[in-house]
């Protein structure tokens, strides 16, 4: 795991100033040097620069960035963020073409596909990955960018110049690139936050190439192409080859993810997704004689303040343990206090570069902090939910009629936020269902499937393509703010296509959310634990985090200087400060609500202020 960034320019040559462009690319990188503190390595060639910072988790002692490979006089230089889990296989393909190997990192595994395949390369590989490549003999910059996002990389033109980079802030060093907010930009914080239209940059002018996109920068212009996207596909097996298919897919995934030269661990919540993927790599571990090392996380004063409700059934720390318990790791459980809670609200912007899940984003910071102490590479649950269909909305026909994001159905609440000539100005609602038509339109279908089979489909593509890239954003930039890589075995592709095409009758057996899944999981895990119903990320009770909030937010509506009222209703405002503003349900996912609603404008405020944002409205 790493970060990189650069620029490309066909028209000049860059070697003609080498060391102020080398210097330029090296400030662009800095700017992530949370994602890569082990090592930094910069490049410059006739028309390309490019700078890495590396964190060290595969052949630490090798592996340097940015990678040359020297052929006919001419040379390819690559810089890869991102983990390869079928190196081995496509290492031994590469090499019966006569291909050779210097080191034993997957950046060279990339580099050798990208020459062996050139286009075609990233249909070869399996893993989360985002790089770019100076191609010298080809004369081209080639982008690229995990089927799923897990890794980020934007992008932005400035004149006839490209500059990429692993997160936002390394393009604001690039002259000329500036943080300007425009109205789309403000219709993505206020009428789609914390979640982004794939592919927007939210800032005016800055884009992120595609999941499952890769994108080539030549003399001609800008060329992009996807090269992965869900297809539908009748279903053929029985329940039972289902259940088998879907059992070998897990075992192999976590397996392949389980590949580190560095200390290991994973999340668990003693929910069903974590306990799942805890269980296997802790009998893979066993096998070698190792004991499995685990976290989990917990909020202070939730055990005297907590409340169930059917989005948070019952607290996570007694499962943890019993599932820590039966399957002998070491277990440690993690604890936030109310001012680190708060505090982390800013970090939490400045990791993002946007407004997020506020302290839903911010815990995480926090907790990844903590955890990356003692390992460096982590395994999580994340994504079985969207994948299997776990959520709330799947199952609650009124939750989703095709005409609101089912996770975020309370638009006027939002509106209410903003000066009303601002919101007139804005109509979020039209550009809301336009984003939203716009997916719906590209869902794909089988031509004799129901009604109520499509519909289906449609929340499964829905929520892949949105939800599930929110949470995927949240965990890169949270775990990476502090050097530590999260994968995600349930984000492997192989497991996403296939159960993207399994009935919803398979997939939720008997009206039991996830049963696929759980029966996949059978034998690696106690019955109980198994059929533990649905339980989110874990957020706090305590309401002294409120008050906290409360105050901190006042502070700023009472000052008139703050940037946020140049957009914030002064209605709203008084609402907010009177304690009378109607925020009490979910106004996006299962967890933001009422002290959400606080925190996220805080951290629109930051926002605002850390980054200068200049307002083209």
């Amino acid at each position: 795991m790493c970060g990189f960034a650069g620029f490309s320019d066909y028209n000049d040559n860059l070697l003609d100033e080498k060391y102020l462009w080398m210097a330029l690319a090296r400030r662009m990188a800095r700017r992530l040097s949370h994602r890569g503190p082990d090592d930094q390595g910069a490049h410059v060639s006739s028309h390309c620069a490019l700078s890495h910072m590396r964190l060290a988790v595969i052949d630490p002692q090798n592996g340097r960035q940015p990678m040359t490979v020297r052929r006919d006089g001419r040379e390819c230089t690559i810089a890869y963020n991102g983990e390869l889990y079928n190196a081995p296989e496509l290492r031994a393909d590469l090499e019966s073409r006569g291909y050779e190997f210097l080191t034993d990192c997957d950046t060279e595994v990339v580099l050798n596909a990208y020459l062996c395949y050139g286009e075609n390369c990233p249909e070869k590989l399996n893993g989360i990955f985002a790089f770019a490549v100076d191609d010298g003999i080809n004369g081209r910059t080639f982008l690229c960018r995990d089927r799923f996002g897990v890794k980020p990389l934007f992008y932005a033109f400035l004149n006839d110049r490209l500059a990429f980079s692993s997160e936002i802030k390394g393009l604001f060093e690039f002259p000329g690139i500036n943080p300007v907010l425009g109205r789309e930009g403000l219709c993505e914080i206020f009428g789609l936050g914390p979640a982004r239209t794939p592919g927007h940059g939210v800032f005016e002018g800055i884009h992120e190439l595609l999941p499952g996109h890769w994108a080539a920068y030549d003399r001609e212009g800008w060329r992009e192409h996807r090269y992965f996207d869900l297809t539908a596909l009748p279903h053929t097996q029985t329940y039972q080859e289902t259940v088998r298919t879907v059992s070998d897919l897990l075992i192999d995934t976590v397996q392949r993810q389980m590949i580190a030269d560095v200390p290991l661990c994973t999340f668990l919540s003693g929910g069903l997704d974590s306990s799942v993927v805890t269980a296997i790599a802790a009998q893979m571990l066993g096998a070698r004689g190792q004991r499995l090392a685990t976290y989990s996380f917990e909020f202070e004063g939730n055990e005297e303040f907590f409340t169930p409700s059917s989005f948070q059934p019952d607290r996570d720390q007694a499962w943890a343990e019993k599932v820590s318990a039966t399957l002998g790791t070491e277990h440690t459980t993690l604890l936030c206090n109310n001012d680190q809670l708060a505090d982390s609200l800013f970090e939490g912007v400045i990791a993002k570069d946007l407004p997020g899940m506020a302290d839903i984003d911010g815990s995480l910071l926090h907790f990844c902090r903590l955890v990356k102490e003692k390992h460096v590479v982590a395994l999580c649950g994340e994504c079985a939910d969207e994948i299997f269909g776990g959520y709330p909305w799947f199952h609650r026909r009124e939750m989703f009629d095709g005409t609101h994001f089912p996770w975020s159905n309370n638009l006027g609440t939002r509106q209410s936020l903003l000066k009303p000539a601002l919101a007139q100005a804005l109509d979020m609602e039209s550009y809301v269902n336009n984003r939203l038509q716009e997916t719906l339109d590209s869902v794909p279908v089988l031509a004799k499937e129901t009604p109520e089979q499509r519909r289906m489909r449609q929340i499964s593509y829905l929520n892949i393509k949105w939800f599930m890239s929110t949470l995927l954003d949240r965990k890169d930039r949270c775990s990476m703010a502090s050097g530590l890589e999260v994968r995600v075995p349930y984000c492997d592709h192989r497991i996403a296509q296939y159960v993207f095409n399994v009935p919803w009758e398979f997939k939720c057996p008997d009206g039991e959310p996830k049963g696929l899944l759980r029966d996949a999981a059978r034998g690696l895990l106690p019955e109980e634990i198994l059929r533990r119903k649905k339980s989110p990320y874990p957020k706090t009770h305590n309401p002294g985090y409120e008050k906290i909030l409360r105050q901190r937010l006042a502070y700023i509506l009472r000052d008139r200087l703050q940037p946020i009222h140049k957009i914030l209703s002064p209605q709203a405002a008084k609402a907010l400060l009177d304690e009378s503003f109607d925020y009490g349900k979910p106004w996006f996912g299962q967890l933001m609500a009422g002290p959400q609603m606080l925190a996220y404008l805080i951290q629109i405020n930051y926002w605002m202020l850390h980054y200068d944002i200049y307002l083209d409205i």
